[in-house]
């Protein structure tokens, strides 16, 4: 048990478990950078250290200060929120090592999910579809990577086995093409991840990106939560999220979704995380698993009523979860937009001072932000400012909500998104559902967001 969380993290998220630890009776602890010393949870925490300069590697990834300002403030437990230092095993293990509790699953379990290869091979012995791939990472022998890739059948996709985000990827439609795309794809996972391992899939040409959502506890129980879609994308990065994903069946959903509970119990997994899958002509691919609470996880809240963070932090007190599976209900529909303080065409990032923020409101609306009037936006990290939820009845209530959020959404003196999103709400194969991972691409190829075609 412990009685103080250090959240070595910052932002909207920071918040948000600063928020589920205040709900919990926990005290708090803000390890922050130089350059986010005026953030609003370091205000409201009950201690604040900083823990380095403004660059991520000097302070959000630095290990040793971060321990260190555990050990010094009196924190018996580490919430990593997501991206950073969420999902290194090094990490974890060294918070538990230091006799800290690590809100996250064991270290060991990190590694094996953290490399797609590793993952991949565990969720086939537990019995989770793949999709169709090399049995490990690619060899260097280029007779045995051509064999390998004309087994599967072209198109295939050579992916980094330790990294994401659409890094260290290469879509390799002939065979003419394949020993340069592995050999780049190797380079760039080398320098991303300093881990040059590939591996091969089968290229999915029209896939939806369709996640489950599970929460684990130490007494040998785990639960899925339904699904969110996250197709709407450019570049691997997610745009929109929405829950339940359309036009698929609950029962496909419920198959999917006992699997991996089953999966987690199978590889001794606990607290938050989700799997994540293409989804295609009715089957589900598993592709990866993220080991952490993720950007989205709003989206399930408010369909479910469930506060994930909070369990996720239970989890971790050693206490079961607070429900069973027979006690999840989904309840209406969700969509979230994630605000960037960039440029709404070019996807440019435009750090800046907030002149005027008036987050929207009303029935069914949900803001998560860390932005006030006054406050200016940093130029050393990632440019989400805040994630602007609807939820209604059905997925036209959720849309129509959320267009009122965003006419109603100001964040004056910086330039964010919020126009892009605001067009996507009106978007005929937005409005349909059942869209592709590539649909927001070749809408913005087309010119049809930004006025130079026809919409």
């Amino acid at each position: 048990m412990f009685d103080t969380v250090l959240i070595a993290n910052r932002g909207e998220i920071a918040l948000r478990v600063l928020r589920a630890c205040r709900d919990l009776g926990l005290k708090t602890v803000a390890a922050h950078s130089e350059a986010d010393a005026s953030l609003r949870h370091v205000a409201l925490a009950d201690k604040a250290l900083c823990i380095g300069p403004a660059t991520s590697a000097d302070s959000y990834l630095n290990i040793p200060e971060i321990i260190a300002a555990a050990q010094l403030t009196g924190a018996g437990a580490v919430h990593p929120g997501y991206g950073f230092l969420s999902e290194n095993a090094v990490f974890a293990e060294t918070v538990e090592n230091a006799g800290l509790a690590f809100i996250g699953p064991s270290a060991a379990a990190i590694r094996t999910m953290g490399d797609k290869v590793a993952a991949k091979q565990a969720m086939i012995a537990a019995g989770v579809p793949c999709v169709p791939g090399s049995e490990g990472t690619l060899p260097q022998d280029e007779p045995a990577v051509r064999a390998i890739a004309a087994a599967i059948g072209y198109p295939v996709i050579v992916k980094a086995a330790g990294g994401g985000g659409g890094r260290g990827m290469r879509i390799v439609r002939e065979e003419g093409a394949l020993m340069e795309a592995a050999a780049l794809a190797r380079e760039e996972a080398g320098r991303a991840f300093g881990n040059p391992r590939v591996y091969l899939e089968k290229f999915l040409e029209h896939p939806r990106h369709v996640e489950i959502q599970i929460l684990a506890d130490r007494h040998g129980t785990a639960v899925w939560l339904g699904e969110r879609d996250c197709s709407m994308q450019r570049r691997h990065q997610k745009i929109i999220e929405e829950a339940p994903a359309p036009g698929i069946s609950r029962e496909a959903i419920a198959a999917i979704g006992d699997l991996c509970a089953r999966a987690c119990l199978a590889i001794g997994y606990t607290g938050a995380g989700t799997f994540e899958f293409l989804y295609e002509d009715g089957r589900f691919y598993f592709i990866e698993m993220n080991t952490r609470v993720q950007v989205e996880h709003p989206v399930t809240e408010l369909v479910t009523g469930i506060d994930i963070v909070r369990e996720q932090i239970r989890i971790a007190q050693g206490e079961p979860l607070s429900f069973k599976q027979q006690d999840v209900r989904i309840q209406g529909h969700a969509v979230e937009c994630r605000i960037n303080a960039e440029d709404p065409y070019s996807f440019r990032p435009h750090p800046g001072r907030v002149e005027r923020w008036t987050p929207p409101g009303g029935p069914g609306i949900r803001v998560e932000s860390h932005l006030y009037s006054g406050y200016t936006v940093p130029p050393h990290y990632d440019s989400l400012v805040a994630k602007l939820l609807a939820h209604g009845a059905t997925r036209a209530d959720a849309i129509r909500r959320m267009k009122g959020a965003l006419a109603e959404m100001e964040a004056a003196g910086i330039t964010t998104n919020a126009p892009l999103h605001a067009i996507l709400m009106e978007e005929p194969g937005f409005a349909a559902g059942g869209f592709d991972i590539h649909h927001l691409e070749r809408l913005i190829e087309g010119g049809l967001l930004d006025g130079r075609g026809q919409r």
